[in-house]
């Protein structure tokens, strides 16, 4: 039967069929949603349907994406790659789109990303560079103002002195564990659990993160982190066996209640991140992630193996983890010195070589 609306009713065909290959591949809803959304966005700027789609168009969009709207390469790159999936589906004869546009427009999709026309992985780490660790003094200041701010509000007999609580021991948990700002937010009062090697740190000898960065389309991906700091089991316990319970939602099962709902919120979260940041006046590129930063970055500093930080943190690959390490100067200085020293000693004792 011939179409009302042809253009219209061919795309929505297409994208309905594509979600549907993709969620029949396994993919997270979100992720579908994400990717429809980019080909919807494309088709807005392009002002052209798929079977009229060329390269230039993508030139185009890109430099748009770029120059206008600030987007930064792994962005770029990831609204390229939804867009050519989306063109792997149209042009995939087993779906029969080429001869439905033939017969419809007398034209059919064609692929238009190509690898010459396509942001690609020009560095390991494609992220803001200013971004680092915190030092080990600039932690401590940090953490002391948090805790000061406890004893601040409630010496003014405010009762917002949990919250306060409540951040302050947030933010040590996260910075404990190295934790993403997700995996923090989602903790539960059940994820701590024993670890028989390390009999010391009692009931919190490890954390189960159940929602860890997920690969594209995946579902969260889940890792246990040991304990490794002797502070960490009282902060913890500290929270959940005296303050916590005063909280108006402390009946829920989320570790960090919130004032209003069962669980804080990730604006919160990054809110009161930058408010103490800056009342101690810390360098304005430190952000939330500079806790996990840090905490990676300590660990190497304290002579951990590497392939332990890395399983700690859930890295698939040694580089990624070595993307996140900032180690001071003071630190190259030590370990230089520990190299030459040795290299003295070694030239020094009889029969050594000079």
């Amino acid at each position: 039967m011939p179409l009302l609306r042809p253009d219209e009713q061919v795309f929505e065909a297409m994208i309905k069929g594509w979600r549907n290959q993709q969620l029949a591949r396994n993919l997270s809803p979100g992720y579908v949603n994400d990717q429809e959304r980019t080909v919807r966005a494309f088709i807005r700027h392009a002002d052209a349907m798929p079977w009229q789609w060329t390269p230039q168009h993508v030139d185009e969009w890109s430099a748009d994406l770029r120059a206008v709207h600030g987007c930064v390469r792994s962005t770029l790159r990831n609204y390229q790659g939804s867009v050519r999936q989306f063109c792997d589906f149209l042009t995939n004869p087993a779906y029969g789109w080429g001869e439905e546009c033939l017969r419809h427009f007398g034209t059919h999709p064609v692929q238009v990303v190509y690898d010459w026309n396509a942001a690609t992985h020009a560095d390991e780490a494609e992220g803001e560079p200013e971004r680092r660790a915190f030092t080990r003094s600039e932690l401590e200041v940090f953490f002391d103002h948090a805790d000061e701010e406890v004893l601040r509000v409630r010496g003014k007999g405010r009762k917002g002195w949990l919250p306060a609580f409540r951040d302050a021991a947030l933010f040590k948990t996260a910075y404990a564990y190295g934790l993403r700002r997700n995996e923090t937010r989602m903790l539960d009062l059940t994820d701590f659990g024993r670890n028989p090697e390390g009999r010391e740190f009692g009931e919190y000898g490890t954390l189960l993160v159940r929602y860890g960065k997920a690969k594209k389309g995946s579902p969260p991906k889940r890792r246990s982190v040991l304990t490794v700091w002797h502070w960490t089991p009282g902060t913890i316990e500290e929270w959940i066996s005296e303050v916590r319970p005063g909280m108006r939602r402390s009946t829920s099962r989320a570790l960090w209640p919130s004032e209003r709902g069962p669980r804080i919120g990730l604006q919160r979260l990054d809110s009161r991140f930058a408010v103490y940041r800056d009342a101690v006046g810390l360098d304005p590129a430190l952000e939330f992630h500079s806790l996990r930063r840090s905490y990676i970055t300590h660990l190497i500093e304290d002579g951990h193996d590497p392939l332990f930080v890395q399983q700690q943190v859930g890295h698939d690959h040694a580089s990624t983890t070595a993307i996140y390490t900032c180690v001071s100067s003071d630190f190259r200085t030590r370990s230089l010195r520990r190299v030459l020293d040795a290299t003295i000693e070694a030239a020094l004792r009889p029969g050594g070589t000079s």
